[in-house]
């Protein structure tokens, strides 16, 4: 346990650290960026549960960082690796997160220490319902108040329970489903959100090759991801769909980490038949024309165009950054990297696109759920049949005037109006393209080193323009 604490307190110091050095950068008030910096709430809880016969104590905190917007928004993860400085640290990126992408939200997380891989359902089932029990007495979960989500160790599942519990204590309110995102589809989720921190990584990715002068000198040919070979650390939720979106538009997959070993295979894994293959044995290892690598570490050294580490932080350390060959990291979890390894990398010229921009793409599509329950409509509900009727119009007036008639697919392509997750993901595209776009201004403007440093700055700035206009209560 004294091993992930120490893990804990180094993500801590590492966002802290990422935090003060971009802080030099800022014209804020000194007190304004010590109101940014601190975490504004924690609460820690130990409630008793007890299943067939026998009583479980279990610990739950959550960390509201920030309330310079509401509500505050963040991920509960269950894992016995569940400590309080490593949920301090998660909420803090929290924060700057949704500023980076413009997601009006405060900062959270929470966490459970329990083990979801070892426990029965009938067990996970109680904790939850619990835990947002203890949260709900206190006032600190709700629609207007703090809305979390899935992360490591939680799904769809637990936060239909989540939001289950919420409205049995909430009888009649009627944005009651709004208190959580990352619901199942038929309990009020969005189309969409399952895959939108890999998407919104691909996104990332392929707005950062367009930039020529950030990647000049590198080795990079090319502006697109044809053939551009990537290894993934971790083939979770974010890994599995950011390598998939890759592995679409033309990238070679040559390399899967995962905790039980890694695979290795330099003309190319298919990542949905290796995802299959580990879901029906249990195991990565022992795929197909693979090469099994025993420490999956290792493989963060290997030579790759894209390393995207999207496991858990600390990955990446001052042991192992000199070692890097990668050309980009394109960090997937929150906090692979840690600061020791950032200074390594930075002078190596890697070019490192950073978690509280790259994996912002969750939060995003959450926010957008969080719409769709405070509007109760689905998107695209009302407007997608009229549109298909003015495409149709505008197509029967291209067809007369040409004298040419189109074929039955290409009218149905032309003629086909927005459903949810077509508006879902567009709206997720734009979000990354514009944040890109913003953060990399100011790496210019500022004179910056990296995009890290200029994505906390963006993100300081931007609160700190909330926190001046809210002024300080009384």
């Amino acid at each position: 346990m004294g091993n992930s604490q120490n893990e804990g307190k180094k993500f801590l110091d590492s966002v802290h650290q990422y935090f003060d050095h971009a802080a030099k950068f800022s014209r804020l008030d000194q007190g304004i960026l010590a109101q940014i910096k601190a975490c504004n709430s924690v609460y820690k809880v130990s409630f008793p549960v007890e299943v067939d016969g026998k009583i479980e104590v279990i610990e739950g905190i959550r960390v509201q960082h920030s309330h310079h917007k509401l509500p505050s928004k963040g991920g509960i993860r269950y894992s016995m690796q569940v400590d309080e400085d490593e949920v301090k640290a998660l909420a803090t990126l929290m924060t700057f997160k949704c500023a980076v992408v413009d997601v009006p939200f405060g900062g959270a997380k929470g966490g459970v220490k329990i083990n979801p891989r070892t426990s029965s359902v009938k067990m996970l089932e109680k904790v939850t319902r619990r835990y947002a029990a203890e949260l709900i007495k206190k006032n600190l979960i709700g629609p207007g108040i703090d809305v979390p989500a899935p992360d490591y160790g939680t799904g769809s599942r637990e936060m239909a329970w989540i939001a289950d519990t919420y409205q049995a204590f909430n009888y009649g309110e009627i944005s009651a489903l709004g208190c959580v995102t990352g619901k199942p589809v038929g309990q009020g989720g969005i189309r969409g959100r399952a895959e939108a921190t890999g998407l919104g990584i691909y996104f990332g990715i392929r707005e950062a090759l367009l930039d020529t002068d950030l990647l000049k000198g590198l080795g990079i040919e090319g502006t697109t991801l044809e053939g551009k070979k990537i290894i993934v650390q971790g083939l979770g939720n974010v890994g599995y769909h950011a390598a998939f979106f890759c592995q679409k538009d033309g990238a070679i997959i040559t390399g899967i980490a995962e905790r039980e070993g890694g695979i290795y295979n330099e003309n190319g894994i298919d990542i949905q038949e290796a995802f299959r293959h580990r879901s029906e044995t249990g195991s990565i290892l022992d795929f197909k024309d693979c090469k099994n690598i025993v420490n999956s570490t290792d493989m963060l050294e290997y030579e790759c165009d894209i390393l995207i580490p999207a496991a858990l932080e600390n990955q990446i350390n001052e042991k192992n950054a000199a070692s890097v060959k990668a050309k980009i990291i394109a960090e997937g979890a929150n906090g692979p990297v840690t600061r020791e390894a950032d200074d390594i990398l930075i002078k190596k010229k890697v070019v490192i696109l950073p978690d509280l921009y790259l994996n912002a793409g969750g939060v995003t599509v959450s926010y957008f759920e969080w719409l769709k329950n405070l509007s109760h409509v689905r998107f695209g509900r009302m407007g997608k049949r009229a549109e298909e009727a003015s495409y149709r119009r505008l197509v029967n007036a291209i067809e007369s005037s040409t004298g040419k008639t189109m074929t039955a697919s290409e009218r149905a392509m032309l003629t086909q109006g927005s459903d949810e997750i077509g508006l879902v993901r567009s709206g997720l595209e734009d979000t990354m393209i514009n944040a890109y776009h913003e953060i990399r201004d100011v790496m210019i403007d500022k004179k910056l080193p990296d995009l890290r440093t200029a994505a906390f700055l963006t993100a300081i700035e931007k609160i700190g323009v909330s926190y001046e206009s809210l002024g300080i209560f009384p």
